[in-house]
């Protein structure tokens, strides 16, 4: 199976600029657990997670509305290439403890796949 065949759900991205508190609207609107945050000029992608959110920005009693989504991302972005296998997406799962991949096709994201999305690819004899 490959990578691509995971991807189910539009690739959802922020700016980096927005606020937390725009971050978590969108995230629970969409009813999803990360975002991909668009990169600033020469900057790299980051991604914003649930994880990030209570982290970094609740935890320590912040106001979402007062933190940027830049502030409190997880950088550097893993990538995966769409048309690599599903093994090769657990290999670097499991070797960087990871929740999850960007999935990139010509070096543009395209795409996001999930713990979650590995476990329903084995139920269905990817693995």
């Amino acid at each position: 199976m490959k990578v691509r065949e995971l991807i189910w759900r539009e690739l959802v991205t922020i700016k980096p600029d927005a606020s937390v508190e725009e971050a978590i609207d969108l995230m629970l609107q969409k009813g999803i657990r990360s975002l991909l945050v668009e990169p600033m000029e020469g900057d790299e992608y980051c991604i914003l997670t649930v994880r990030d959110v209570v982290f970094k920005v609740i935890a320590k009693n912040i106001k979402p509305k007062d933190v940027k989504v830049s502030e409190v991302c997880s950088k550097p972005v893993v990538t995966i290439e769409a048309d690599k296998s599903l093994e090769d997406a657990i290999k670097i799962m499991v070797d960087k403890n990871l929740a999850r991949l960007v999935v990139v096709e010509k070096g543009k994201p395209i795409g996001m796949i999930t713990l979650m999305d590995v476990m329903k690819a084995s139920r269905v004899g990817g693995v």
